[in-house]
């Protein structure tokens, strides 16, 4: 089995050149730091900006920085960026067609009272698959409201089990842009990253989800402004007046359409595992097993199974697609930049840097990946920032692992990015504003939540390193 823990070379070791090269590293990282929390820079511009830091202070010659930062952007959005789109397009199919809307129906009325949390875990698991945080997080909250008022149950018995599902998918499973760019940046392989992210996001939902909502709904009782919740209830998933009578895909179709890119890839990491490299099933499943074919079927299928289902005609469906694509321009440049920054340290020689550092005290892999990506998530409160430079930073450590544990990694930069959300995330202000939350009530119930995500998911991925 490959080790799982690679030693930490003595700073003493270190020549000039590779102290310059970590005081590069940190300079660029500090930068990026600076211009996200104290100029409220956009990431994009801050990784740009910290890559050309990094270069200059590294002694990389101003045209190779530009050309290492360019090629790094390029064959990231040319690896993951086609994924992220596919992936918006699927979910807009979901939210327009009334797809989602079928979702929460169907399990609400399969679900009594006492079984509510559950019941919001599994709608928020569904529906986060394809949608980015902030678009579930939009069409969820009407949801939310309007079952906790019903009901008469506080609120974040039933807001939190649904923030759980949405955040541990954003930050584990893909399609989702961090763990994509994280196997892409550590060569992970996708189905098996995806069904190790699975086996961890289960017990990290239900941990962070149902059973923590029981003592947040204690600690916090929040009433979401008026106007809000006014608005929420009657606009229940954003549904346009025009739209409101037409007819909407059933229950198992939608469930299906959802599941079928995961299946695919899923039963690619199988039929690789399980059946020689000749066999002509294993053949089939390595072709529609590969993420871009696989979501571009589950795309293609959602047109008619969704998109049809609910009287869409071409034009519609077309500008359902087309539609999805604007909002993810400002996640494709991040996700890029990262990129660029990820080869920028690679050129520079930083990269082969810690790949030699990791070679002196016993410190295990999936701790330093963890421990790099909670340092940078509480750093800029970005959980997409955070996964794609640990990724980065951590790549050289990827190197003889197995692929088994190089997925962990993955796992293990995920789930450190998701720690302790705080006033300098997006995400915070966004759960605070719906809920009608002071920030000290935030911290006690999201910050806390999103850090028993990172801290159960983590004790996952360790206990499953050491049986694969």
């Amino acid at each position: 089995m490959t080790p799982l823990v690679t030693p930490l070379a003595s700073a003493a070791a270190w020549s000039g050149h590779d102290t310059r090269l970590i005081v590069a590293a940190l300079a660029g990282i500090a930068v990026i730091v600076l211009l996200i929390t104290k100029l409220r820079a956009h990431p994009f511009l801050a990784l740009a900006l910290g890559s050309g830091v990094l270069g200059l202070v590294a002694g990389m010659a101003p045209e190779k920085l530009i050309d290492s930062f360019s090629g790094g952007l390029g064959s990231t959005v040319a690896g993951v960026g086609v994924l992220i789109a596919l992936g918006a397009m699927l979910g807009k199919l979901l939210a327009d067609s009334g797809g989602a809307e079928e979702i929460v129906d169907g399990i609400l009325r399969r679900s009594g009272d006492r079984a509510l949390p559950w019941a919001m875990t599994l709608i928020a698991v569904l529906i986060g698959l394809p949608m980015f945080f902030e678009i579930g997080l939009v069409l969820l909250m009407p949801v939310i409201l309007l079952v906790a008022r019903r009901s008469g149950r506080p609120l974040l018995l039933i807001a939190v089990p649904a923030l759980a599902g949405l955040s541990v998918l954003h930050g584990l499973v893909p399609p989702h842009p961090g763990p994509l760019v994280a196997i892409d940046t550590l060569k992970a392989d996708l189905g098996l990253t995806l069904g190790l992210g699975l086996l961890v996001a289960i017990p990290t939902v239900i941990v962070s989800g149902p059973l923590f909502a029981r003592f947040a709904a204690r600690w916090v009782r929040p009433a979401p402004p008026e106007r809000l919740e006014r608005e929420q209830v009657q606009k229940p998933g954003d549904t346009a007046p025009e739209d409101a009578d037409r007819p909407r895909p059933g229950f198992g179709v939608t469930v299906a359409t959802i599941l079928l890119p995961v299946v695919l890839m899923l039963g690619r990491a199988v039929a690789e595992i399980a059946l020689p490299e000749d066999h002509a099933v294993r053949t089939v499943f390595d072709v529609l097993g590969t993420p871009l074919v696989a979501l571009l079927i589950g795309v293609i299928v959602a047109m008619f199974t969704l998109g049809r289902a609910a009287g869409f005609d071409r034009a519609r469906i077309s500008s359902a697609i087309a539609d999805s694509l604007p909002p993810i321009a400002g996640i494709l440049l991040i996700v890029g930049a990262g990129g660029g920054f990820k080869q920028t340290l690679v050129d520079s020689g930083v990269g082969k840097v810690i790949g030699e550092a990791a070679q002196g005290a016993n410190v295990p892999v999936l701790v330093l990946g963890w421990l790099i990506a909670v340092g940078i998530r509480l750093a800029t409160g970005s959980a997409t920032v955070a996964t794609i430079s640990a990724a980065g930073i951590a790549a050289p450590l990827a190197a003889g692992q197995s692929p088994a544990h190089v997925a962990l990694l993955v796992l293990a930069i995920g789930a450190g990015s998701l720690f302790f959300s705080h006033v300098n995330d997006a995400g915070f202000w966004l759960v605070k504003e719906y809920l009608g939350m002071s920030v000290g009530e935030t911290i006690r119930s999201w910050s806390i939540m999103e850090t028993v995500i990172s801290v159960v998911s983590f004790c996952c991925v360790l206990l499953l390193g050491l049986v694969v």
